[in-house]
């Protein structure tokens, strides 16, 4: 209870001062960060925090299912719509390649792992979450299309490799003969991946359904309606516990079912779920900065540094710019995709769960996916956190220049239509 109590003791400091910390660029998840950091330093840390245990498991995995539903409910239709041949260029293609050249990094550098081992990195690291940089899709200076393709392709990056994420640990698991049935591993996680695709129908489905048709003919209410919406990816998460499926891909599945029927329900209704969403990943980035001091107890893999390098450069920056060719953006569009992947809540949960189900069979690989999760995330918040502010400055003086000069194709971008891709 003690941790529980710091944490929101931090998160309600934090607050009161916000707009002041916003000047150094001290968002919540940094101030959260630090204060796990601090308070769980030590051989007699003020807050005890033990990560190894299945209910710190069940924990992180329905922070995550609420997290992937509201990031399945957070998508623009709008956007989608207008820049359907961006977003397939960056999901289709890009974040494939990204994974492809991930697991290459991975296996290279830790040759001795394999390359299940390398596929768990890719997969920790690879998820884009806008958490750490979050005023990016609130800039007036970057055009609303860019900023919507960036908030969509945050959204169903993470919920499209997450079952990646759990074949990976089940194939590393299996590689690494952790358990005796090592053959049967990443059968039994696909198998779990179809029964949580049932049960996020099965929940999203009939409950947007129902929903609607409830508000529709006036028989509900609005904080109802809130709670209802809240409900569901617990019920789906529960549901595929109970089918033997993942929990947090079923609240995903479930998120993306009920989409299309939350846009007639009233203009609120997401919002309990989102400040809870908030607030629980809040408390994940206080835990965070327990792994944080965690990682960098014990013995410390040099490797780990030019992985995360890697991981938020060339393994971002080629495969997005390449899935770019043709698409009609200027230089400028497809360079700023490419740099403003920054790593965060999905990378800090998948990270989690694989040192979690690692830690008590394999203490060293567990404390290695540790690290790298760690230091990506670190390094994410400090390059994009000291680079975003020029960029976009830069981005925005290159568009005033552009529209100057009668360069109708930037002109178009910067009234908020990006070029066909």
């Amino acid at each position: 209870m003690i941790a529980l109590a710091v944490s929101m003791g931090t998160l309600f400091v934090w607050a009161l001062v916000a707009g002041r910390l916003a000047r150094w660029s001290i968002t919540a998840p940094v101030a959260m960060t630090a204060a796990g950091v601090v308070l769980t330093a030590g051989t007699h840390p003020l807050v005890q925090i033990t990560l190894t245990t299945d209910n710190a498991e069940h924990a992180v995995e329905i922070i995550l299912a609420v997290l992937l539903f509201t990031d399945a409910t957070d998508v623009p239709a709008g956007v989608v719509h207008g820049q359907r041949g961006l977003l397939t260029r960056l999901l289709v293609l890009g974040l494939p390649l990204t994974l492809g050249a991930g697991v290459l990094a991975g296996g290279l550098l830790f040759w001795g792992g394999g390359w299940w081992q390398a596929a768990l990195f890719a997969t920790v690291t690879v998820p884009i979450d806008l958490a750490p940089a979050a005023e990016l899709i609130r800039d007036p200076r970057l055009p609303a299309w860019l900023r919507g393709v960036l908030t969509v392709e945050s959204g169903l990056n993470d919920g499209i490799v997450a079952p990646v994420f759990l074949l990976a640990l089940a194939g590393f698991e299996a590689h690494g003969g952790v358990h005796e049935a090592a053959s049967d591993q990443v059968g039994d996680a696909i198998n779990a991946l179809l029964w949580a695709v049932l049960a996020g129908v099965l929940v999203g489905r009939p409950g947007g359904w129902l929903l609607r048709r409830s508000w529709l003919a006036g028989w509900t209410r609005p904080a109802a309606v809130r709670l209802g919406v809240l409900a569901l990816p617990l019920a789906a998460y529960a549901l595929a516990g109970e089918l033997g499926g993942n929990g947090f891909v079923a609240a995903f599945v479930a998120g993306l079912c009920f989409t299309p029927y939350s846009r007639a329900l009233p203009g609120q209704a997401l919002h309990l779920l989102e400040d809870a969403g908030t607030l629980l990943s809040l408390a994940l980035w206080f835990v965070f900065g327990k792994v944080v001091t965690q990682a960098f107890t014990g013995d410390f893999d040099g490797r780990v540094v030019a992985y995360a390098a890697l991981s938020l450069t060339v393994v971002r920056i080629l495969p997005v710019l390449l899935s770019l060719r043709g698409s009609g953006l200027e230089r400028n569009d497809r360079l700023l995709l490419a740099w403003l992947g920054p790593r965060g809540l999905a990378s800090i949960v998948f990270g989690l769960l694989a040192f979690i189900g690692l830690a008590p069979v394999d203490a060293p690989a567990a404390d290695l996916v540790g690290q790298v999760m760690t230091m990506t995330v670190l390094m994410s918040l400090v390059l994009h956190g000291l680079t975003y502010g020029p960029l976009a400055e830069r981005y925005a003086a290159a568009r005033e220049r552009a529209e100057g000069g009668g360069d109708g194709g930037a002109a178009g971008a910067a009234a908020g239509a990006a070029p066909g891709g």
